[in-house]
């Protein structure tokens, strides 16, 4: 028997929202502060995920304001496949609210926003048989709307709130057969995290709710699996029913740390008398009858390309970049003094493993400030910095920033390096249990060895820590002057490196 393993889309990737064209799939999942913005994926079997694009990749299309709080932004968009046409609708918090977006080809381009006059957040999309939309939004509400001219043509009109859990949100509704059915996440989207669900033969309802509610939950358990929700459904080519949702790994000591996000989960549906069955998610299941594996995406970007992979993100918009003003190198420019407020300079990518290696080769002009970040938001950063011929490791945990450890080394380009390494974590003290997550070396490396500068405690980088909805974000950072970048690594450790 063929299985997978849990997570499909490792780090933070979280409130994923799928649909099936033909045999593809394709994902769409939050973003928050991050630009580019609403990550697009496509899939021949729902397990195996390749990143092909971000829904909102142009600077207008993304307009929030210059010091935007972090976790605000974009939150749980829902895409959709209608008439030959892709839509995905979302919420920009902090910024314009609700809009609506629409392609052809899921690699774009994608339209124009159209802004929808809609309370709140998680809006979602469905039609029925005679052309009328409907979007239900978190609370949860039914609005019929106009998706062409962003007009609200009734509602919202409450319907079903879930079963009286706090923060019904991330609606979902569908046709099924001769049932509309109405899917809710509830009881906030940390430990008490669930998904409900009800039906009525209308679109507006009445709906009953399903008499084995919550359909999925982890909670109160001791799996390792934790936080299961916010949930869409999809059905397979083949006929088999797909639920994705999104879920955390904690790790550590009690409470327990989640570092890497809210990520995305797929588990299988069984119907039972006209209801889906899931229960608690699990970290391996039979795997779909065939799957279609991607090629390994290289550990190592060179910076060749005139145009950054799509992975790569930067908090409230793209600072200055160019690999063309040094040949297969890639240039940066200090927008912002300090990684602790808005408007600095930094381009990253996700952590997506607990034991991984990150490096980069930088080599900074003259008094420049750069480096590597391992970054939850402006107040929860571990940095390692080179600057005038001294590499500093930097924390700031909090309202606390403090300079840990620092290492001369020689003029020209430096190879900076951060590994996360679960196993054998040193106590954070004598007399202290071990109860991080995972420990970060950071270190300075060269063709002769590798110099540790200092090792923190990973707990302070995570979700229990720094709050909010994202997880860790490692980039290369510039705070003064400017550097070039001459390839970044993003490598997983396995059981050897441990």
């Amino acid at each position: 028997m063929r299985t997978y393993d849990n997570p499909v889309l490792a780090g933070f990737h979280p409130d994923p929202s799928v649909c099936r064209v033909g045999e593809d799939y394709y994902l769409v999942c939050s973003s928050f502060e991050y630009f580019p913005a609403l990550p697009l994926f496509h899939s021949r079997d729902l397990v195996n995920w390749r990143q092909i694009g971000n829904v909102l990749d142009r600077p207008e299309r993304f307009e929030v304001p210059h010091d935007l709080r972090a976790s605000d932004g974009i939150y749980a968009p829902t895409i959709r496949h209608h008439r030959g046409r892709f839509h995905v609708i979302t919420t920009n918090v902090g910024a314009r609210g609700t809009f609506l977006v629409t392609a052809d080809r899921p690699e774009g381009p994608w339209s124009d926003p159209v802004w929808i006059d809609l309370p709140g957040i998680d809006p979602d999309l469905a039609w029925d048989e005679d052309g009328t939309c409907w979007s239900a939004v978190a609370g949860v509400g039914l609005a019929r709307i106009d998706p062409v001219a962003g007009k609200v043509l009734e509602g919202p009109l409450p319907v079903w709130s879930g079963t009286g859990m706090a923060d019904p949100e991330g609606p979902h509704l569908y046709r099924v057969g001769a049932w509309w059915y109405l899917m809710v996440a509830e009881g906030g989207t940390a430990d008490g995290h669930s998904v409900s669900i009800a039906r009525a033969r209308t679109s507006r309802g009445p709906f009953e709710p399903a008499p084995h509610n919550p359909v999925v939950s982890n909670r109160s358990t001791g799996l390792p699996i934790q936080c299961t929700g916010h949930a869409d459904l999809v059905r397979a080519a083949d006929g088999r029913w797909w639920m994705v949702l999104l879920g955390t790994r904690p790790r550590g000591f009690f409470p327990k740390f989640h570092v890497l996000g809210r990520e995305t989960f797929l588990a299988p549906v069984e119907w039972v008398d006209g209801w889906p069955y899931v229960g608690t998610v699990r970290e391996r299941y039979e795997a779909p009858a065939a799957l279609h594996p991607f090629p390994p995406e290289p550990a190592r970007d060179d910076f060749d390309a005139p145009v950054l992979a799509p992975h790569f993100i930067s908090p409230r918009r793209r600072p200055e970049w160019s690999t063309a003003e040094r040949p297969g190198w890639l240039t940066l420019h200090a927008t912002g003094g300090s990684l602790d407020r808005p408007g600095h300079t930094f381009v990253g990518r996700r952590q997506q493993h607990h034991d991984c290696r990150v490096a980069t080769r930088l080599d900074g002009a003259p008094g420049s400030r750069a480096g590597l970040s391992v970054r939850m938001d402006e107040a929860h950063h571990y940095d390692v910095e080179a600057h005038d011929g001294t590499v500093s490791v930097l924390a700031r945990i909090g309202p606390l920033r403090q300079c840990v450890a620092q290492l001369p080394v020689s003029a020209g380009p430096v190879t900076l390096a951060v590994e996360f390494r679960t196993a054998a974590a040193p106590p954070p003290a004598e007399g202290v249990r071990p109860g991080g997550p995972d420990t970060i070396v950071f270190s300075v490396e060269s063709p002769q060895a590798a110099r540790t500068v200092a090792e923190l405690d990973g707990r302070y980088l995570s979700t229990q820590v720094a709050g909010g909805f994202t997880g860790r974000v490692i980039g290369m950072y510039v705070t003064a002057g400017s550097a070039a970048f001459d390839w970044f690594e993003y490598r997983e450790r396995g059981p050897e490196d441990r």
